[in-house]
C-alpha cells in the first residue's frame, strides 16, 4: 500500500487488471498470517545473548554487557528489555549494531530535502529500492534532473522499483535514467513477458530505502511519490479535481555501521530480481563509529517462515511493562496482534493506537474498525486523525524500543511485501518519536467505547463483509 490519490487518472485501467490477476493467483495458492506465539516463547526460554557488531565486527561479550547493561539503565528497569531482546536475536536474523547516529524526518519535504543533501554528497554510489518511485521534487529541483547529474560525475545510480507501485510512472522517466547510464530493476513485473524470477504478481516490494557510499542511508515509510511533494496554498488537486489531502510520515535517517545492514538487503533483492551485475568494490566500506545509536535493520520477505519484523514487534509488544503507542497507516491487526494489545492494556500497560480517519484504502479502514470494541473495552486508546492522511509506521514501548520503517500493523506486510524496519533501543529516540505522538493527537479524535457501540448498523456490516478480505489488506 502506498500513497495513490495523487496519481495520474491513467493508473486506474492497470489497477484493475492487476487486481484480476492478483486474485487469480489468491486464489490459487491462499495463505494466513502463521502462529508465531510458540517461537517466541521458544526464543524467550533460550539463553542465546544478543549479538552486537560495530565498524569491525562482532563485540566482546564484556562490550556488548556493558553497551546494553547502558540502555536497560535509561529505560529505568535492567530486565526490561531481556525478553524481547531474546526473540530479536533468535527470530531477526540480524545483529544490533553500535556506533550509529539518527535522525528522525518529519513528513515528505523534510524527507526530500534529507534525501536530496544525501545523494549531492554521493562520490561513489547511490542506491534507491522504492514502491513508488517518481520524479519527485524538492526546493524546485527534480530527482531525474539530480539522478542523471550524478551519474555524469561519474557516480554510479542503482534502481528497484516496485511495477504495481510505480504503475503509474511515466516510461519517460525511466528511459531518460536508463539513457544517462542508471541501472534500473523492475521488481516482480506485472507484465509476465516481463517476468525474470518466476511470475508473482500479489508479492510486492513495499521497501523504501536509500543507500549513499555505504556510509548513509533513509528508511521508512516516504516513498518517493508526488503525493509527498509541498504545493503552497493548496493549488495542488488529486485526479478527481478536489483539494490533495496532506500526507504524515516518518523517515529515519542512519549515518553509521548499520548502514552495512541495508546495503546487504539491497544487494540480495538486486540479485533475486536478476539485475544486471553491480561494481561492489566500494560498497562495504569500514563505517566508523557516528554516534551512540544501537539499532538492528530487519529485512523481512515473503519467504520468511516466521515473519521477522512481525514476530519482533509481537515480541515487544508482550513483553511492555509501561507504554505501547502504536502509529500505523493501515490498521487490519491479525488476531495475535490484537490479543497482545488487549493483553498489555489489561495489566495496566498504557496502550494508545494513532490510525487514519481516511484512508486510500477503505476496506483496511474498515477491517480496523471491525477490531475497535475488544480494544476500546480492554482499555486500549484509540485516536484517528483528521483532515489528513496517515502513512507513519512507528512504534515506541517503554520509552526505550522504538521501530520505524515501512511495515504496516497488517496482514499483507507479514504475509506478501518484502518490508525493512528500523528498531532502535535507547531513550533518545524514544523520547522523541513519543513527542511526535502527542503532537500528532492535536490534530486527532479520541474514539470514545459507548459513541462507538452506536454507530450506524450499515458500517457494521461493511466491516464484516470487509474482514473476509483482511489476509489480502
Amino acid at each position: 500500500m502506498g500513497p495513490r490519490q495523487a496519481v495520474a487518472r491513467s493508473r486506474t485501467t492497470y489497477r484493475v487488471l492487476a487486481l484480476l490477476l492478483g486474485c487469480m493467483g489468491i486464489l490459487a495458492a491462499c495463505a494466513s498470517v502463521p502462529n508465531v506465539g510458540k517461537a517466541i516463547q521458544a526464543s524467550e526460554q533460550s539463553d542465546q545473548r544478543p549479538t552486537l557488531v560495530g565498524s569491525h565486527g562482532p563485540l566482546s561479550q564484556q562490550q556488548s554487557t556493558a553497551i546494553l547493561d547502558r540502555v536497560k539503565n535509561q529505560a529505568g528497569d535492567s530486565d526490561l528489555l531481556d525478553q524481547h531482546l531474546k526473540v530479536e536475536q533468535a527470530l531477526a536474523g540480524s545483529p544490533l549494531v553500535v556506533g550509529n547516529q539518527t535522525r528522525i524526518l518529519r513528513d515528505g519535504e523534510e524527507t526530500f530535502r534529507a534525501m536530496f543533501a544525501a545523494m549531492d554528497g554521493a562520490k561513489k554510489h547511490i542506491n534507491l529500492e522504492y514502491y513508488i518511485f517518481e520524479d519527485v521534487e524538492s526546493d524546485g529541483r527534480k530527482l531525474g534532473d539530480l539522478l542523471v547529474a550524478k551519474r555524469q560525475a561519474g557516480v554510479a545510480v542503482n534502481v528497484i522499483y516496485d511495477s504495481y507501485g510505480s504503475i503509474g510512472t511515466p516510461s519517460a522517466f525511466f528511459k531518460r535514467l536508463k539513457a544517462a547510464g542508471v541501472r534500473l530493476v523492475e521488481y516482480n513485473p506485472i507484465n509476465p513477458l516481463d517476468a525474470t524470477n518466476g511470475y508473482s504478481l500479489n508479492d510486492r516490494d513495499h521497501r523504501k530505502i536509500l543507500v549513499v557510499d555505504g556510509a548513509t542511508a533513509i528508511i521508512g515509510g516516504v516513498n518517493l511519490s508526488s503525493a509527498y511533494q509541498s504545493h503552497p496554498f493548496g493549488r495542488f488537486v488529486g485526479s478527481d479535481g478536489q483539494p490533495a489531502d496532506y500526507w504524515r510520515d516518518i523517515d529515519l535517517q542512519i549515518d553509521g555501521p548499520a548502514v552495512t545492514q541495508l546495503q546487504k538487503l539491497f544487494v540480495e533483492h538486486w540479485a533475486a530480481q536478476k539485475g544486471p551485475p553491480l561494481d561492489q568494490a566500494d560498497f562495504f566500506p569500514t563505517v566508523p563509529p557516528k554516534g551512540k545509536q544501537l539499532l538492528r535493520i530487519i529485512g523481512s520477505t515473503k519467504d520468511d517462515t516466521i515473519p521477522r519484523h512481525y514476530a519482533t514487534l509481537l515480541s515487544a509488544i508482550t513483553s511492555a511493562q509501561k507504554t505501547v503507542w502504536v502509529t500505523t497507516a493501515y490498521f487490519v491487526p491479525t488476531d495475535e496482534e490484537k490479543d497482545a494489545l488487549v493483553r498489555a492494556a489489561r495489566r495496566g500497560v498504557d496502550v494508545r493506537l494513532l490510525l487514519p480517519g481516511k484512508s486510500d484504502s477503505e476496506a483496511a479502514l474498515a477491517v480496523g474498525h471491525a477490531a475497535y470494541t475488544d480494544l476500546l473495552e480492554s482499555g486500549v486508546r484509540i485516536y484517528e486523525t483528521q483532515n489528513e492522511v496517515l502513512h507513519s509506521k512507528t512504534a515506541v514501548i517503554d520509552g526505550v524500543w522504538s521501530v520505524i520503517g515501512s511495515s504496516n500493523f497488517d496482514h499483507r506486510s507479514a504475509l506478501f511485501n518484502d518490508e525493512v524496519d528500523a528498531v532502535v533501543l535507547g531513550r533518545e529516540t524514544a523520547t522523541q518519536l513519543e513527542a511526535i505522538f502527542q503532537d500528532q493527537l492535536r490534530n486527532a479524535k479520541e474514539i470514545q467505547l459507548a459513541s462507538w457501540k452506536g454507530r450506524p448498523f450499515g458500517q457494521k456490516i461493511d466491516e464484516t463483509f470487509s474482514s473476509l478480505w483482511q489476509d489480502l489488506l
